[in-house]
């Protein structure tokens, strides 16, 4: 108003385009719309697009830090605390724990099935249990660095659920190549270990067990985001869990196949 000519009226110099907040707004979504627009503040209004109040980027700072505590949290994975935890009490700790604890324990039993039902191929070549820890290890940590990626990509916007299907031809391409270059370093100590026949079931079950577990690190934070669960709860633990499951099933049946012919 100061820069404008005297006999401007405010229709002239109004803006219209105007970035406001609905009341009702998810804070999250706020946060959002303040590293979109780069806004060092924005108009709250109610349904009737009437100004209640104000918002400030230093408010929002203190949305953001919320939020990534919420989502640190969550991929331990620990239900989310209402206070710090210096605060908390031991039983509060507790229970926030307990509960993905248990589960995954549950879980890990399939393993223990799954190596149980392959019992008989073990013992006829024992060198197989050399590398089971190393395999299955090897899947989950693949799931988990793709989690982690595809969670912040979808927290950033970068990534929305349209982009499945392009985001899985990627990220099936990456494993490929990093299945195939981890199966080239552990044949070698698998020649050595266990001869020819154990180096060639450890290397191809390397890459099929790469494959598996990038593939599901990637897509269970966009099962989770379609079920409108936070894509976070796909932690690194609940991810190599399903991957260890899903290795020894792989490992010993890629076993029993080869070494049985």
């Amino acid at each position: 108003m100061l820069a404008a000519h005297g006999g401007a009226e405010l229709r002239d110099i109004m803006k219209t385009d105007l970035h406001t907040l609905p009341v009702d707004l998810d804070q999250e979504i706020a946060a959002e719309r303040f590293q979109d627009t780069d806004l060092v503040s924005m108009p709250v209004i109610n349904q009737k697009e009437q100004l209640l109040g104000v918002v400030h980027v230093e408010d929002i700072l203190d949305v953001i830090e919320e939020e990534v505590t919420e989502d640190f949290q969550k991929m331990a994975p620990v239900s989310t605390l209402e206070e710090g935890i210096r605060d908390a009490s031991i039983f509060t700790l507790y229970r926030k724990r307990i509960g993905w604890l248990v589960i995954l324990v549950f879980m890990n039993v399939f393993s223990g099935a799954g190596i149980a039902h392959f019992e008989d191929v073990i013992e006829s070549h024992i060198a197989l249990v050399f590398f089971l820890p190393l395999l299955v290890d090897s899947g989950g940590n693949a799931g988990s660095q793709s989690a982690t990626l595809m969670i912040r990509a979808m927290a950033t916007g970068d990534v929305t659920v349209r982009d499945w299907v392009k985001m899985f031809t990627k990220e099936f391409s990456v494993a490929i190549a990093l299945g195939g270059t981890m199966a080239l370093a552990v044949a070698t100590v698998g020649l050595f270990r266990g001869g020819p026949e154990i180096a060639l079931v450890v290397a191809l079950t390397m890459v099929f067990i790469v494959i598996v577990g990038s593939l599901i690190g990637m897509s269970l934070p966009f099962i989770f985001k379609k079920l409108d669960l936070d894509p976070a709860t796909a932690s690194a633990p609940l991810i190599t869990s399903i991957a260890d499951i899903v290795g020894v099933l792989i490992y010993f049946s890629i076993a029993a196949w080869l070494l049985t012919l």
